[in-house]
């Protein structure tokens, strides 16, 4: 079924932003702006915004919105926020009542949302001109391939602001300690983890609880590694045979060596994030997968002087990947197609979505934002290599496809447990989300996507 046409809102957000946006000679982007006010459009009236509550708070969106009250008299912005947001946003959607800005949170189902047409497409705001700024586009200062996280049939409906990147973390005191380097190949993994072993303690931890630390953590940036982003984008794209394929199936193998030789901490199977990450910070684990969110979410536990680096996942060596390429991910915002005040939605996210805004969250929260140059400057010390390793990074990945296919994410989980219980084999693995894509690409109540 085709979208829904949305130009009677996209005529009434435009020309509540100032105007229709118009491309002059050079190519770049310009609205009509009122130049009464430079640091955009005057704003008036009431807006709800409604947030996830999680390990960033929702103290940077509540100042930020005191902020914008006062650059612009007469705007009252509500802000809440819950950790269970997505439980009191989805009955408002199916009402026809929701907030007029949204940051539902990792619970909702983001591209539902979109195909029942709960979402307001922004191409035409992301043609106007950045918050403050009187040149250029908003498009243009985020991470273009981040944007495309928020596509759907060629229009953007979800926007990002903060962007983590995937990697593992090592115990820098530790490394230190013993004279041991990072490894940047499997090769040099395998040596140094035995090594770690044989010094008495775990090379590695896992979030065992929620298998998808693993995947995107081991399975995926090996596979990619291996068969180069071409495999990964045949397996997103759910063509026949991808998820069973060489590099994945070669992927599930090194992880299932890991579990034989013993360098996986013992009992990861059965911790929660928090579990696991405390045992890496208690020196009992080496080494550990996971997200630039690692800091802020273990802030209250951390030890003493204990510092962390992160690196990129140990490359296969001979493999046809691009060793500089690196996973990223955002929890989306979105304007609600039936939102009260959209165009002050908009400019609202563009004022948070600002240079000095951006700057300022990254330096308070301790995590990089898709924002270009909110990235820059001077950065925390468990920045700066996630910011080098995202500056140098000749491409990125993401896991659009939990997002888009539900159904195809918990299978894969499960599979993702029984490989590190090692109560699958490799081939029995690839075998499982072989079978689960083959059910997703021929569910005709799925709707699927295209993948560039």
């Amino acid at each position: 079924m085709p979208l829904h046409d949305f130009s009677a809102q996209r005529r009434r957000v435009l020309k509540a932003l100032g105007g229709f946006a118009c491309l002059s000679a050079s190519g770049c982007v310009h609205p009509i702006a009122e130049e009464s006010d430079p640091r955009g459009q005057p704003r008036s009236g009431d807006l709800e915004v409604r947030l996830f509550l999680g390990g960033y708070g929702i103290d940077f969106y509540e100042s930020a919105a005191r902020e914008y009250e006062q650059a612009h008299p007469g705007v009252k912005i509500d802000i809440k926020g819950d950790p269970r947001i997505w439980d009191q946003l989805r009955p408002r959607f199916v009402s026809g009542e929701p907030p007029g800005l949204a940051f539902p949170g990792w619970g909702m189902d983001h591209y539902a949302l979109i195909y029942e047409r709960q979402a307001l497409p922004l191409d035409d705001a992301l043609l106007t001109t950045p918050y403050g700024k009187t040149r250029c586009t908003w498009r243009e200062t985020f991470l273009p391939e981040v944007m495309k996280m928020g596509e759907y049939e060629g229009q953007t409906y979800l926007l990002p602001h903060y962007l983590t990147l995937n990697g593992w973390w090592c115990n820098v005191n530790l490394f230190r300690e013993k004279g041991w380097k990072p490894p940047q190949s499997w090769n040099e993994f395998k040596a140094l983890a035995a090594q770690i072993k044989s010094a008495g303690i775990a090379p590695l931890t896992h979030q065992g609880k929620y298998p998808y630390y693993a995947f995107q953590g081991f399975l995926l940036p090996w596979a990619i590694s291996i068969g180069g982003i071409e495999a990964y984008r045949k397996a997103e794209a759910l063509e026949p045979g991808a998820w069973k394929a060489a590099p994945f199936l070669e992927s599930a193998r090194m992880i299932d060596e890991i579990r034989k030789a013993g360098w996986f901490q013992n009992g990861a199977n059965g911790m929660s994030h928090t579990e696991a990450q405390m045992e890496f910070l208690q020196g009992k684990a080496a080494m550990i997968p996971c997200g630039t969110w690692l800091e802020s979410e273990m802030k209250k536990q951390l030890p003493a002087g204990f510092k962390m680096e992160f690196f990129l996942p140990p490359r296969v060596d001979g493999g046809k990947g691009d060793p500089s390429i690196v996973q990223v991910g955002v929890e989306p915002w979105l304007v609600p197609s039936l939102g009260k005040n959209p165009a002050l939605a908009i400019d609202f996210f563009k004022y948070i979505t600002s240079e000095a805004k951006a700057r300022q969250f990254v330096r308070e929260k301790g995590t990089l934002t898709a924002i270009r140059s909110g990235n820059e400057g001077d950065l925390p010390d468990t920045l700066q290599a996630p910011a080098r390793a995202l500056r140098e990074a000749k491409a990125t990945w993401s896991t659009r496809y939990a997002q888009w296919y539900k159904p195809f994410e918990d299978a894969s989980g499960k599979a993702m447990a029984e490989l590190l219980q090692g109560s699958v084999t490799p081939e029995k693995f690839v075998e499982k989300l072989e079978a689960e894509a083959s059910r997703v690409r021929e569910d005709p109540n799925i709707p699927k996507h295209k993948v560039q």
